[in-house]
């Protein structure tokens, strides 16, 4: 074994791997890459070992015993791209997909070399792989390999979401919401089994009331009223066995259903919270919304009738077969004639239903997007007059999702006749056959009777199994919408082995030569900044410069694609999430109120606060005396995302929650940007009380407002370009210098604009 590439004589594995590999490796067998990949698949902080040689491919995960080997064929290749800074590695071996594994971007040079190598190896095996530059500079969609655009995060083609049809097997994975319910769910079973074989027996009663009681008497025999009482008192209590039965297995199979429903429904919204803001930046409110609401319920439905009836169905075909092998193999045989061309025309159905009812979930959550647009921005569309624009779209998306529906429902409408029309013809059959039958003295009028009794059960309960496939492919379609979330892990993992934060937090803030790219494209680039504990920094720069992304990063909604962000000298990718954040208060240029009260709004970071605290919280966020003026006070209802108060209003109120959570670092992001110049006075003197002994970031186009500022970063393309105080910067006549002037001019352009306005108006 020689762990060395051919062409240089230096290491290719470090020498603590070395030994771990010595005896895997074949004679002359050389190892010509080594990468250590940092995430598992959940994207979790978990190191896993690759090794390439020009034989092979090696890969073994932290803590295993084993090692995973793939040999290299010539259409062997190594898939490199990268997403929301997590990059992913996949190996495909006749255009299947062998394994993945995921790193962070800090690795994106090594994985490069690993790709370029295998490369080399399959040309040389005879293979066709892709370009060597196209596998090291082209960034792809990793669900369906297309390029990404320049600077695109999303893929075009498919937003990252699996465009495979839905498969009836996907609901096999809502056994992980059942298996709680187990034990019901096989009561459930048993009780359908027993009501199944309870509404068998009556057909089967009637044989020998035909041939025992009623023929006789038509050939002048008396007819026995105690053996008639036995006959009809045992369809009786059938019936009633069979009513408690089948009441008892519905009323316990809709409570499993009904749990499983709220399950789903509590689990997806929960793991939906769980993602990071580059999951929501490429989905619609209103898909999301259909998603954990209509398809949930379509779930239900099918899980408490449909799946029940299904099983019933099945039970009762399987059951009333054998009963008809029984009584006459021959006659049962004519019986199963229509069966095949059934199942053939369930098959070729059941691929367009699939297929289509995907295609109506997508074109109704296009109908459930306009309303989330709409009812939300309804100010903006009627200050605009734009009713019956939005009235057209609705009209345009509703009119999509009736094609969409009219032309699945051609496939639908000629399929149930078909197969209602075979059951007849196989009923037809059975008639002509059995009267044959019955005049050759082969089988007794009774047992022909009982047949085409249960044949009516057995037709019957074909022509609703067959009608049970649209539901159950609409049940497929939205659990695959449902897995698409579930199945989708956050691009900012929790750590494996999270470490505590300490009792007190001081705010020290340290970043050390960070990158971050949406997808190709570079938006911070070894940056590094140091923020003491108290300190109040304004980040400026141009529009596009990477401030808000930067702030982004520290509030870990991403994480960097290179270097590290500390707390205090802890890395934040280190710490638990809600750990963290609960370390920061942030304000927004548009704040977001909830429906509800105005103390529920205030007390949102902290549910458990008093009303002592939420009004000392509003007292230093001078909003205290507006809140006394509304009708109710701190029990006011503000509309929907706060419609009811005013911009200024809502601001000091968004200050009030940050300030009762006491927070160690403030984030202020175009706090005052939104307002007139009086209410930017009142949130200067809360956003005075919120910043003191706290580490503070603030962003802000109006230089002005960053005059208390201890430091000042200007930023530009992603890169600190200066750092000083005002004055500091000024002297620099430089970035920062331009910038200052460039308001100046723009502050006295307006005040001349407005002068001549006022002039005019007072010659007027």
């Amino acid at each position: 074994m020689t762990p060395t590439t051919p062409s240089a004589q230096r290491p290719v594995i470090p020498d603590a791997r070395l030994s771990e590999v010595q005896s895997l490796f074949q004679p002359d067998e050389n190892a010509t890459a080594f990468l250590e990949v940092d995430l598992d698949g959940s994207l979790k902080f978990h190191k896993s070992a690759l090794i390439l040689t020009d034989r092979r491919l090696l890969a073994r995960a932290e803590g295993q015993k084993n090692w995973q080997i793939w040999d290299l064929q010539s259409d062997s290749r190594l898939l490199l791209s990268d997403h929301a800074g997590v990059g992913s590695l996949e190996l495909m071996t006749q255009g299947r997909r062998q394994a993945v594994w995921r790193f962070t971007l800090g690795l994106q040079a090594s994985a490069s070399r690993m790709v370029a190598q295998l490369e080399r190896r399959a040309a040389q095996l005879g293979g066709e792989g892709r370009p060597l530059q196209a596998a090291l500079s082209e960034a792809v969609c990793p669900v369906c390999q297309a390029p990404l655009e320049e600077g695109a995060d999303e893929c075009t083609r498919c937003g990252r979401e699996d465009l495979a049809p839905p498969s009836t097997w996907t609901l096999l994975k809502l056994w992980r919401f059942g298996r709680p319910y187990r034990n019901q769910l096989l009561l459930g079973f048993a009780l359908t089994l027993a009501s199944t074989a309870a509404t068998l027996v009556p057909p089967y009663m009637t044989m020998p009331l035909m041939d025992e009681v009623l023929i006789p008497y038509q050939n002048g025999k008396p007819i026995d009223a105690s053996l008639v009482a036995l006959y009809l008192g045992g369809l009786f209590a059938a019936a009633l066995l069979a009513w408690a039965l089948g009441w008892a297995k519905t009323y316990i199979l809709a409570l499993v259903s009904e749990r499983i429903g709220a399950d789903l429904r509590t689990t997806t919204y929960q793991h939906l919270l769980s993602l990071s803001l580059e999951y929501f930046g490429g989905r619609r409110t209103g898909d999301l919304i259909a998603r954990i609401g209509n398809e949930t319920d379509r779930i239900n439905v099918f899980l408490s009738l449909h799946l029940l009836d299904f099983a019933t169905d099945v039970l009762m075909i399987v059951m009333t077969a054998v009963i008809l092998f029984t009584i006459n193999p021959t006659l049962a045989v004519i019986t199963l004639l229509p069966l095949p061309f059934i199942g053939w025309l369930i098959h070729v159905v059941r691929d367009r239903l699939r297929t289509g009812f995907e295609k109506i979930d997508r074109v109704w959550a296009e109908v459930t997007n306009v309303l989330a647009d709409t009812i939300p921005g309804i100010r903006v569309v009627k200050a605009f007059a734009q009713e019956d624009r939005e009235a057209q779209r609705f009209k345009d998306a509703n009119r999509h999702n009736l094609q969409v529906n009219d032309r699945l429902n051609r496939v639908w409408s000629l399929f149930a006749p078909t197969v209602a029309l075979m059951t007849e013809v196989g009923l037809l059959v059975v008639w002509g056959f059995g009267i044959w039958l019955v005049a050759h003295d082969r089988i007794t009028v009774g047992v022909l009777t009982a047949f085409l009794a249960y044949i009516g059960r057995f037709y019957t309960r074909l022509d609703s199994m067959s009608r049970i496939v649209s539901h159950t492919q609409k049940a497929a379609s939205g659990a695959k919408r449902i897995f698409d979330i579930l199945d989708h892990v956050s691009s900012v993992p929790e750590p494996t082995q999270p470490v505590a934060l300490p009792a007190r937090v001081t705010g020290r803030i340290t970043v050390r030569e960070a990158g971050f790219r949406y997808g190709n494209r570079a938006v911070i680039r070894n940056l590094d900044l140091e923020i003491a504990p108290g300190e109040m920094i304004g980040l400026v720069g141009h529009s596009g410069s990477g401030k808000s992304t930067l702030v982004n990063l520290i509030c870990r909604f991403y994480d960097v694609s290179e270097g590290v962000i500390e707390l205090d000298g802890v890395d934040i990718r280190q710490l638990r999430i809600a750990d963290f954040r609960r370390q920061i208060g942030l304000v927004l240029q548009e704040p977001f109120l909830f429906f509800g009260t105005i103390a529920d709004n205030i007390a949102y970071g902290k549910p458990d606060a008093t009303r002592e605290e939420i009004i000392a919280a509003a007292r230093a966020a001078h909003a205290h005396e507006f809140i006394l003026r509304m009708p109710q006070g701190y029990d006011s209802l503000v509309g929907e995302r706060g419609q009811g108060l005013s911009g200024g209003e809502r601001q000091r109120i968004s200050i009030a929650r940050a300030l009762l959570i006491n927070p160690r670092i403030l984030i202020l992001d175009e706090a005052t940007s939104a307002v007139d110049t009086e209410t930017e006075k009142e949130i200067q003197k809360a956003l005075d009380n919120l910043v003191r002994g706290r580490t503070t970031i603030a962003i802000a186009h109006r230089l002005s407002t960053l005059r208390k500022a201890d430091r000042l970063v200007v930023m530009d393309k992603g890169v600190v370009v200066e750092e000083g105080n005002h004055d500091q910067l000024m002297a620099l006549e430089a970035a920062y210098w331009r910038l200052y002037q460039a308001q100046q001019r723009q502050a006295e352009a307006e005040g001349a604009v407005l002068g001549g306005v006022v002039q005019e108006e007072v010659k007027a």
